[in-house]
C-alpha cells in the first residue's frame, strides 16, 4: 500500500486523479485489507479524520490523518455516506471540501461494504473468556476488539476498568497465565491480591489491563489492593528497573534481612502508610510503647533513621522496589 499512499489535497479534480483514488481503494479490496487498515489508510489519503460506523457489529472506528485507529462517534458536521444495515462511513474535513471528497466517500463506502463482508469472522461462537482475551490482546486491531466488546454487550466508548487478580473475583474474567483479568466498572471486595487499572473507554481496555498488571506487582500482605492511579511516578519503575538491580540495592538487601524477623516488614509498611508511630501501632493493634525498640532495630539494619521525611521516603521506595522483585512473576 505504501506505493499508493497519496494526499487528496494534492490532487486535481481530473480523470487521472479520479483513477488514482479508485485504484487506491481497489487495491485495499483486492488485498482484503482489514477494517483498521481501511480506516487508517483512508484518513491518510483524505488528510483529515474519517470513520466507519457499523452498529450491528459494534464498530465505531475513526482515525485522524496519519493517526492510530480508535473508537469515536460520527462528528456532527461530517459528510456521511449510508450503506445497508445502518452502516455509515464519514469524512470530517474542516473548511471547504476537497475536489474529490465525493468520490472518496463513494469509494470508501464501497470498500467498507466489501471488507465488512470479508471480515465477518465467527466471533459469535466464542464464549466470554475467549472474547475477553481478544479485548485485552495488544495483538488484535481496533475492529476485532470492537466486535468482541459488542458481543460481550459492552459499548466501545463505555467506561471500563480492568482488574488483575491472583484469586477469584466477581465479574467477567479470564485467566491469563497466573493472573485473572476482570472487566468491571466497580472494584469488588476481595481476599486476594488485586491490581486496579484506570477507568478508560472500553476500546482501550488493553491499556487498563497493562496498568492493572503493574499495580498488582506493588501489592503486599499489608496492602493487598493497589490502584494504578495512586502509584504516581512509581508506575514507571516497574518497566524501567531490572530485578538484578533491585536485588543488589543495599536498602533492599537490608529489608531482606529484616524480613526474617516476624512482622517487621508489615510494621514498616504500616509506618510508611500512616506516617506516625502511634497510628502505626493502632493499625497493628499494638501499644505504641512497643514500637521504639522494633524501630531502633530496623534503623540499625537499614543504616538510616526513620523519624524524618527523607528517611520515610527512602524506606518507602525500598519497600516498593522489594515488592516489584517479589511479585515479578505476576
Amino acid at each position: 500500500m505504501k506505493g499508493l499512499l497519496l494526499r487528496l489535497s494534492g490532487l486535481d479534480a481530473d480523470a487521472e486523479s479520479a483513477v488514482r483514488v479508485i485504484g487506491f481503494f481497489d487495491r485495499l479490496i483486492t488485498e482484503r485489507a482489514g477494517l483498521d487498515a481501511l480506516v487508517r489508510s483512508t484518513s491518510e489519503l483524505a488528510g483529515c479524520p474519517v470513520g466507519l460506523h457499523a452498529p450491528g457489529q459494534g464498530l465505531l472506528l475513526r482515525a485522524d490523518a496519519g493517526g492510530a485507529v480508535t473508537a469515536g462517534p460520527v462528528p456532527a458536521k461530517a459528510s456521511v455516506r449510508a450503506l445497508e444495515g445502518g452502516v455509515e462511513v464519514w469524512v470530517a474535513r474542516q473548511g471547504a471540501p476537497a475536489p474529490l471528497d465525493d468520490m472518496l466517500l463513494e469509494r470508501f463506502a464501497i470498500a467498507a461494504a466489501v471488507l465488512l463482508e470479508h471480515s465477518s469472522v465467527p466471533l459469535p461462537e466464542l464464549g466470554d473468556p475467549a472474547l475477553i482475551e481478544l479485548v485485552l490482546s495488544d495483538g488484535v486491531g481496533t475492529a476485532e476488539r470492537s466486535r468482541a466488546l459488542h458481543l460481550l454487550g459492552i459499548a466501545a466508548t463505555a467506561p471500563l476498568r480492568v482488574l488483575a487478580a491472583t484469586g477469584e473475583v466477581p465479574g467477567r474474567s479470564v485467566l491469563l497465565g497466573p493472573v485473572r483479568a476482570v472487566l468491571t466498572t466497580e472494584v469488588p471486595e476481595t481476599a486476594g491480591r488485586l491490581g486496579v487499572g484506570p477507568s478508560l473507554p472500553a476500546i482501550d481496555a488493553v491499556r487498563s489491563w497493562q496498568a492493572a498488571r503493574t499495580a498488582l506487582r506493588y501489592t503486599s500482605d499489608s496492602e493487598p489492593v493497589v490502584w494504578w492511579e495512586r502509584l504516581g511516578g512509581l508506575a514507571l519503575l516497574a518497566d524501567q528497573v531490572g530485578l538484578a538491580d533491585i536485588a543488589a540495592l543495599p536498602d533492599v538487601c537490608a529489608l531482606d534481612r529484616l524480613a526474617a524477623e516476624p512482622g517487621m516488614i508489615t510494621m514498616l509498611d504500616v509506618l510508611c502508610a500512616t506516617d506516625s508511630v502511634r497510628k502505626a501501632a493502632a493499625a497493628l493493634h499494638r501499644h505504641h510503647s512497643t514500637m521504639p525498640a522494633r524501630l531502633a532495630r530496623a534503623e540499625s539494619v537499614l543504616g538510616f533513621e526513620l523519624d524524618s521525611a527523607a528517611g520515610r521516603f527512602r524506606l518507602h521506595l525500598a519497600l516498593m522496589l522489594r515488592r516489584l522483585r517479589e511479585n515479578a512473576a505476576d
